[in-house]
């Protein structure tokens, strides 16, 4: 073919840099964003912190006639934030936040490994270097609940490079692991750790015999008879058994748990709701820094030769896009949060019933944006409020049909299961099939499998197993 020349039209999308830096921006959470900026003021000299310069955009103060409604939303100055004075709701603190020396032992207390706290206490007890190995090996196989599920013989054989030990070695040392801090730590399953916390009990606690007997015979019938029907089948009375039961249900299944607590996660919330007069106002926190341009390095950039100046005029301009993509991420976030508020007032007014059924798209519709960028702006982003402190994505939730024109959300669906639950009678509670029944005379028409389904998500066990509870 002979080569030739053609010129054609076409449409691509091209993302700028500033774009690009924009849009990673709006989807980092306000933590990641505080080492986003503390990054960049370190490696660009243009850039320095300014405690004096207000943090967040200043919106527009004019609104349209939709923003006008029964809920206002709007960025209060310095005088009228909420931030200045202490809250009554202060969930966002640290529990172990405070001064003193009590303080700063609890956290020690707080950091103390599982591991470290059974090693601290095998070197307190005497005995032989064999043994001393083998409460090593031992502890070192014990997960964060406490419990070992490894057999003993594979503990032996993970033991052969260093020593020889027989499982009925391995077991007596078990035994003394087992009466350490907290009391059955190292036990192979439920029944053994009960047994072992049972054991230290004195012999004249109430029902203790019965209960060794229940937990080491018959922990499995428990679970699916209840305390009445093993009453007839261990042949005692029902109130021995009910005092047994007690005394079980008073020890801990998880004694690892005491020392290795799961790590207490924080979040930074980005925006702070409150009610003020009967309105709803929203304002974007103050934590995050404020970042500003270093004039002493932009007035050298006159004064300094090609190559100096090429390299602070580059910097000069990444500081720019920097400060313009922060104030961009706080205009849209704080629209976000606007629209969250003033869509879901009646949530914050009554509580999780009130709950509107709410999507990414209503709140793009409702924005002017793109539902990509509703996606970013509530990924990992916190709202406070005087109810706690929930993700952006808590406000959004599916819709149901109520057959009156309307439509209730998931929700409000949850919180009205569980307010039926709690309402009802121990020994007689609501089946699925029931609950379905008591929703749709309250004009939420569901199906017992999505009944089911919302109860499961909620960690509320079935019918039977709430009777034998009760």
């Amino acid at each position: 073919m002979k080569p030739s020349l053609r010129t054609s039209m076409s449409q691509q999308l091209t993302l700028t840099p500033q774009l690009r830096q924009a849009i990673r921006l709006l989807q980092l959470s306000a933590i990641e964003l505080d080492a986003e900026i503390t990054t960049a003021v370190e490696e660009n000299p243009l850039l320095e912190l300014a405690d004096d310069v207000e943090t967040e955009a200043e919106p527009s103060t004019e609104a349209s006639d939709s923003e006008r409604d029964s809920i206002e939303v709007e960025v209060l100055d310095a005088q009228e934030s909420p931030l200045d004075y202490e809250p009554e709701w202060d969930d966002a603190r640290p529990a172990h936040e405070g001064d003193g020396d009590n303080d700063a032992a609890a956290r020690m207390v707080e950091s103390d490994d599982l591991h470290d706290h059974l090693l601290w206490q095998l070197n307190l007890n005497p005995m032989s270097e064999r043994d001393r190995r083998i409460g090593v090996a031992l502890i070192d196989a014990i997960d964060d609940d406490g419990y070992i599920a490894e057999s003993l013989d594979g503990l032996c054989a993970s033991l052969l490079p260093e020593i020889e030990a027989s499982p009925e070695q391995v077991l007596a040392v078990l035994h003394r692991i087992q009466r350490f801090d907290p009391v059955g730590v190292g036990a192979r399953d439920l029944a053994e750790c009960l047994c072992v916390q049972l054991s230290v009990l004195s012999d004249d606690t109430p029902g203790l015999l019965l209960a060794q007997r229940i937990v080491c015979h018959h922990l499995n019938e428990l679970a699916k008879l209840g305390p009445e029907r093993l009453a007839r089948q261990v042949g005692d009375s029902q109130a021995a058994v009910h005092e047994a039961v007690e005394l079980i249900r008073s020890l801990d299944p998880k004694p690892g748990a005491q020392i290795a607590p799961p790590p207490t996660q924080y979040v930074s919330p980005d925006c702070v709701a409150w009610l003020d007069q009967g309105v709803w106002r929203v304002s974007l926190t103050r934590s995050r820094p404020a970042l500003a341009i270093n004039r002493h390095y932009e007035g050298l950039i006159a004064q300094a030769s090609r190559d100096d100046a090429s390299y602070l005029r580059g910097h000069l301009q990444e500081a720019r896009w920097l400060i313009k993509s922060l104030e961009t991420r706080s205009d849209t976030v704080l629209r976000v949060a606007r629209s969250i508020v003033r869509q879901q007032s009646g949530f914050l007014d009554h509580g999780p019933e009130a709950m509107r059924p709410l999507t990414l798209r209503t709140v793009a519709e409702e924005l002017g944006l793109h539902e990509s960028t509703i996606s970013r702006a509530t990924a990992r982003k916190y709202l406070r409020t005087p109810r706690g402190t929930f993700e952006f994505r808590h406000f959004f939730a599916s819709g149901v049909d109520n057959g009156s024109g309307g439509a209730t959300s998931s929700t409000a669906i949850q919180a009205m299961i569980r307010k039926l639950i709690e309402a009802e009678d121990p020994s007689k509670p609501l089946s699925d099939a029931r609950l379905a029944a008591d929703l749709k005379h309250m004009d939420v028409p569901v199906a017992r499998r999505t009944v089911a389904k919302y109860r499961e998500a909620m960690n509320i066990p079935a019918s039977s197993e709430r009777q034998r509870l009760g």
